[in-house]
């Protein structure tokens, strides 16, 4: 049964990344869900999704992760990007302040399109570089506190705290949808082996290559 294991879960959860284009979103993708990093990544055309599996209280969650690319010019995708959307990341670069000054933007585009529920992380990228930081951690952590996210940096090349990242936006989606789950128990029930879907739109055709294949 080992080989169906990525088709078993409980919960299905989308989430995005969004950010400025170079801060780092495809390689935290990559790091997360297959545990790869690329120095010559170039900026993603498009949109791609990948995904990974983790247990959070004995329950297998499926994370569906969206991340297209930060120029203005993909921007007509954004509604599309976000509908279904249960939880984001939204990342800088903290080597560079204009990324971390185009949060603001990115935040209200989220508000402005997602789901109002939405779980949301401010993500400071390339915590590697600390010797070039442009963006304090006290700043950032400042902003996110004053917005009501969470806050973590993180380093997609060195993997510092990208797992955790991932695993504090898909635990706090599962506590609030269990909640909810909790207060309809007298609903209908999702039948054995169905699990539960917490998003819309998903297409299974969109590229999930690796920058780093041959």
């Amino acid at each position: 049964m080992a080989h169906k294991a990525d088709d078993e879960y409980d919960y299905l959860f989308k989430v995005v990344l969004i950010g400025d284009s170079g801060v780092g979103k495809s390689n935290l993708l990559s790091r997360f869900t297959r545990n790869e990093f690329c120095l010559e990544s170039k900026s993603t055309i498009g949109v791609e999704f990948a995904t990974r599996s983790i247990q959070v209280d004995g329950k297998t969650i499926k994370a569906q992760i969206w991340d297209t690319a930060g120029q203005e010019r993909y921007r007509a995708i954004t509604s599309a990007y976000y509908r279904g959307a249960v939880g984001a990341l939204i990342i800088y670069d903290i080597t560079k302040h204009v990324t971390y000054e185009n949060v603001e933007r990115w935040l209200k585009e989220l508000r402005d399109h997602a789901d109002s529920n939405i779980v949301i992380m401010l993500v400071g990228n390339k915590s590697d570089l600390r010797h070039l930081r442009a963006v304090s951690t006290d700043d950032a952590q400042g902003f996110a506190e004053k917005e009501g996210l969470s806050f973590i940096e993180t380093s997609a090349l060195d993997s510092t705290n990208v797992e955790n990242a991932f695993h504090r936006v898909l635990t706090e989606i599962y506590r609030i949808v269990s909640k909810k789950a909790l207060a309809q128990e007298e609903g209908a029930t999702a039948g054995p082996g169905e699990g539960t879907s917490i998003l819309v739109g998903a297409d299974a055709n969109a590229n999930k290559g690796s920058c780093c294949s041959s």
